[in-house]
């Protein structure tokens, strides 16, 4: 099963080196570039329902087949596109991509949480999301060496994308027959009444969607522009396949952060944790937007560690205390991804405007953080009687 975490890691923080890539190859300005997160991480918004939809139909053991074979697919599409030199057709194969993507998230959790002792579900969720993050430490410094280079025409830099994503489809395409064959435990709802009731009533809810949507969004714009910021000539002046080796840094915050995040959490709570975590992400953008050279691009990289265990923290706020509602307001947290889809175009746009560019840019993800303080303080906190009120909804 952390396969299926360590594919989507691999695949996401494989799209940072995809974006100064394709800015190069077809001379575009970073609003334009932001397209590739854009349409990524769009698809956590349009194709979460439907990919609950195929689950409830189809089951989960034939979701996980169909969601790695979808994944293949769209990365065989990069063959066409690398023909064609085709950015519409790279697009739409990553939005494939993150489609099959989707469908292995809806169906990944439950079957972790099931595999093994109750008591220890939540280790073992740990140990997934280890996984997942080793992959977006490794995959960037792989894609980096294969991808990213001087190239002597349009057709031979397209072509540099075959190798890796074709790569990436045989792995998928052999990881998805293996669970064709593998029997597997039947997971089963532990309700089996459908619950009524308008969820978004619940503040802590509400809330922590946008909390979660822009720590999504935060966390994606800081890695999309890595490459391209530590290219600045007053930051770093690397060039692209140098920059890319700097990727994995900020990926392996994460990952660092989650195993650490979990002991310490056995002593403080969430909410503590993740007003420490958001305030420290702050203070280190605002270092990274007041300073230069290496000071700023070393408190760009630290940000990652902090990132590590805000997704859970804000997740189990959000849905805390919500007894039979909680796996409905699961389903609106998942589509929360779509901040990773709109805050890096947003950051384009900032960088594209020449009274902010790129440098200045930052201020965006550190306003996401701002509101996540908020919600660590306060947002986290439920109205009264809500879960009244939604009970006299029905």
């Amino acid at each position: 099963m952390t396969t299926l975490f360590f594919i989507w890691g691999a695949i996401v923080s494989l799209n940072d080196i995809l974006i100064p890539h394709f800015k190069g190859l077809f001379e575009m300005n970073y609003t334009e570039t932001m397209l590739i997160q854009f349409c990524f991480f769009g698809a956590y918004f349009l194709m979460a329902v439907p990919a609950s939809l195929l689950i409830e139909r189809i089951g989960y053991k034939k979701g996980i087949s169909i969601g790695l074979i979808t994944i293949g697919l769209g990365a065989l599409l990069f063959l066409p596109a690398s023909w064609a030199v085709s950015y519409p057709l790279f697009l739409f194969g990553l939005f494939t991509m993150a489609t099959g993507s989707v469908i292995l998230q809806v169906v990944a959790n439950p079957y972790v949480i099931i595999l093994g002792k109750p008591e220890t579900a939540s280790s073992r969720l740990n140990l997934a999301q280890g996984i997942n993050s080793l992959a977006t430490t490794l995959a960037p410094l792989a894609g980096g060496f294969l991808i990213l280079g001087h190239y002597n025409s349009p057709k031979e830099a397209a072509a540099a994308v075959e190798g890796p994503y074709v790569g990436l489809a045989i792995f998928a395409f052999v990881i998805a027959t293996i669970f064709f064959f593998l029997k597997l435990p039947t997971v089963l709802e532990t309700d089996g009444v459908k619950v009524k009731g308008n969820v978004l009533r619940f503040r802590q809810l509400r809330l922590g969607a946008i909390a979660l949507m822009l720590y999504v969004g935060a966390e994606v714009a800081i890695g999309s522009f890595i490459v391209n910021f530590l290219g600045e000539a007053n930051i770093a002046g690397f060039a692209e396949k140098k920059a890319a080796t700097y990727i994995p840094i900020y990926w392996a915050g994460l990952m660092i952060g989650r195993f650490l995040g979990s002991a310490i959490l056995q002593k403080a709570s969430a909410q503590k944790v993740l007003c420490a975590s958001a305030l420290a992400s702050v203070l280190l953008l605002a270092i990274t937007i007041l300073t230069n050279g290496y000071v700023a691009m070393w408190a760009m990289l630290a940000v990652g560690l902090f990132n590590s265990i805000m997704w859970s923290n804000i997740f189990t706020l959000s849905v805390s205390g919500l007894g039979k509602y909680t796996n409905k307001a699961s389903g609106i947290l998942v589509m929360a991804p779509v901040g990773g889809a709109i805050l890096p175009l947003l950051q384009g746009v900032l960088a594209d405007m020449p009274a902010i560019g790129l440098h200045l840019s930052y201020i965006l993800p550190l306003l996401c953080y701002v509101f996540i303080i908020y919600y660590a303080l306060n947002g986290y906190k439920p109205g009264a009687n809500e879960l009244a009120r939604v009970e006299a909804s029905n």
